[in-house]
């Protein structure tokens, strides 16, 4: 049960990232590990192609260092779900704790 947590907990952190600022995989991975997730780029990659085909983000790719780097921002739809989720989020924060 803790997975399935664990992966919504992942994808509402990469949209409230993604909305503050492009986001990129390699950066993503960084940001979650500074709170103590570990995730692997087989695991974080899938995620965010998943996240842009439901249409909670878009995609652009940049030249960085020679290589194509892939940027992605929230879509409005994304915005949309990421604010759902933080009034759910409290609701059960506040009856939980």
């Amino acid at each position: 049960m803790f997975r399935s947590f664990f992966v919504g907990f992942v994808k509402i952190h990469i949209l409230h990232h993604a909305s503050q600022e492009p986001i990129y995989g390699l950066g993503i991975i960084e940001e979650l590990a500074r709170h103590g997730y570990q995730l692997s780029p087989g695991t974080v990659y899938p995620t965010l192609h998943s996240l842009e085909k439901e249409g909670y983000l878009e995609q652009k790719n940049e030249v960085v260092g020679g290589r194509v780097r892939k940027y992605y921002t929230i879509t409005d739809k994304g915005q949309k779900a990421l604010e759902e989720a933080k009034t759910k989020l409290r609701e059960l924060v506040d009856e939980v704790l």
